[in-house]
């Protein structure tokens, strides 16, 4: 399922490349024609990223509300304008920086700057839009470049979104529904902070009285959205290793410095993964091991996926086990 990173990714093309767009909506697949109908010719005037969760504003206070969910995916193609704050000096984005780009050894790259083998990392040096086909989920990568535009929709579109230029067609995604103003702010409510949203002291004590309040193990909170927006399995494991913290641990059991470290981390490991699209989590990583570890997904993590294998910090076996419906990844020696 898509963390946080990746939706925060896909907004800000959205808002790149939809803002103040008179939007053509059609239902290929059939199942989202009555929603198309609602929206289709509005005007596109915000997007925002909560979470896991994207939420997209229309004139006449209308959005559409979007959770990819294990299988959704965004597919952009027409002349596409990348992001200035993730899109790397090739144009190129996210699983696609895994087939070769550079990485310069040196402070910008270590902050998760992806850069080119010129050192370069800006929306000038992509230069005129390009008309390309780019896939955004879990997984990015640049499919192809068009020769024709809009490309005949292929597969189960739930959802095509159209301008002149641009065109994003969405499939498989868990949620997808047009709400009002009142209910939008009704589930924008039921989520927790996210600190690439709101990475402030205020957001930070919510999050912080929320776990100390709780029995539940700091492992199914850090997992629960209305506790705190955007972790998923990579970054719980992740995350509470990095801290020591046993993942049974209950909430109200740890210190309030303990806490405000977990958002602290959350905060920096999620910036990285909204800037070079990788859940990287390792900061033991220089030159070339960080540039092996940018192509190899095996080499970013501590512990996740490494059930069975040594612990990179104390040699003991990592072990594995379900927690939330989901696979815990944990060393019992560093986390004890």
């Amino acid at each position: 399922m898509p963390e946080g990173h990746s939706v925060h990714r896909i907004t800000r093309q959205f808002y790149r490349n939809f803002l103040g767009q008179t939007v053509r909506f059609s239902s290929p697949q059939g199942r989202f024609a009555e929603g198309a109908a609602v929206l289709d010719g509005r005007t596109l005037t915000d997007a925002r990223a909560i979470g896991k969760q994207m939420f997209l504003e229309f004139d006449h206070e209308l959005w559409l509300r979007v959770h990819l969910g294990l299988y959704g995916a965004w597919d952009f193609t027409g002349d596409l304008l990348l992001d200035a704050t993730i899109a790397s000096a090739n144009g190129r984005m996210g699983q696609t920086n895994q087939r070769g780009t550079k990485l310069a050894a040196d402070a910008a790259t270590l902050e998760g700057v992806v850069l080119d083998s010129a050192g370069e990392n800006s929306l000038s040096s992509i230069g005129a839009p390009r008309r390309t086909r780019m896939r955004m989920s879990e997984e990015e990568k640049e499919l192809n470049h068009l020769q024709t535009f809009p490309l005949e929709p292929v597969g189960q579109v739930r959802v095509r979104m159209l301008t002149d230029t641009v065109c994003a067609d969405l499939r498989g995604p868990t949620a997808c529904e047009v709400l009002d103003a009142a209910q939008v702010a009704v589930s924008m409510a039921r989520l927790g902070p996210d600190p690439e949203l709101e990475n402030t002291p205020e957001a930070e004590e919510r999050f912080r009285s929320v776990v100390r309040k709780k029995p539940t193990s700091i492992g199914k909170l850090l997992m629960d959205q209305s506790v705190v927006s955007g972790i998923g399995n990579v970054y719980r494991a992740e995350i509470l290793f990095r801290a020591g913290i046993n993942p049974h641990t209950p909430g109200k059991e740890l210190s309030d410095e303990a806490v405000r470290a977990l958002w602290q981390d959350w905060a920096y490991l999620l910036h990285i993964g909204v800037k070079t699209g990788q859940m990287m989590t390792r900061d033991d990583l220089t030159g070339a091991d960080y540039a092996r570890a940018m192509r190899r997904r095996v080499d970013r993590h501590w512990v996740y996926k490494r059930e069975g294998l040594p612990c990179r910090v104390c040699g003991f076996h990592i072990v594995i086990e379900e927690m939330s419906a989901r696979k815990l990844y944990w060393c019992p020696q560093c986390q004890a």
